[in-house]
């Protein structure tokens, strides 16, 4: 099979647009879930632990001199990324969580009965012309 053909069937058996579209779903939920964490929960947080702005924390490590700007670490845009990311991954976990409940349980398929061998056959047809 040459590999033009092989990416053609591929693309047409809907893999592809399926995974573009779950792309798709998914940078929009994560603008959505980054929204609702910026938004609503940190600030929230913010408020019950005093006041604190999570943007706002950072190391610095060296101070801005003229034009040159300060050299920081952004340890609270970090955590704002995590709490991000664990909000998204819950609603990912519940969305696959319900999508598995919803799935039909398949049934295993009857076993079909084991076929008596011919020879068995043939020998239970004489025992009984016998007993009559």
């Amino acid at each position: 099979m040459s590999f033009l053909k092989e990416f053609k069937d591929f693309a047409v058996k809907g893999n592809v647009v399926d995974m573009a579209i779950g792309v798709v779903i998914g940078t929009a939920f994560g603008k959505i879930v980054s929204s609702l964490v910026s938004d609503i929960i940190m600030p929230v947080v913010g408020f019950l632990t005093g006041g604190v702005n999570f943007y706002d924390l950072k190391f610095i490590i060296k101070e801005s001199i003229g034009d040159a700007p300060a050299v920081t670490i952004n340890y609270g845009n970090f955590i704002q990324t995590t709490v991000d990311f664990l909000i998204i991954a819950l609603c990912i976990f519940c969305v696959i969580k319900a999508m598995n409940s919803f799935k039909k349980k398949e049934k295993p398929a009857p076993e079909k009965p084991a076929q008596t061998p011919p020879d068995i056959v043939l020998l239970t047809e004489i025992r009984d012309l016998l007993k009559k």
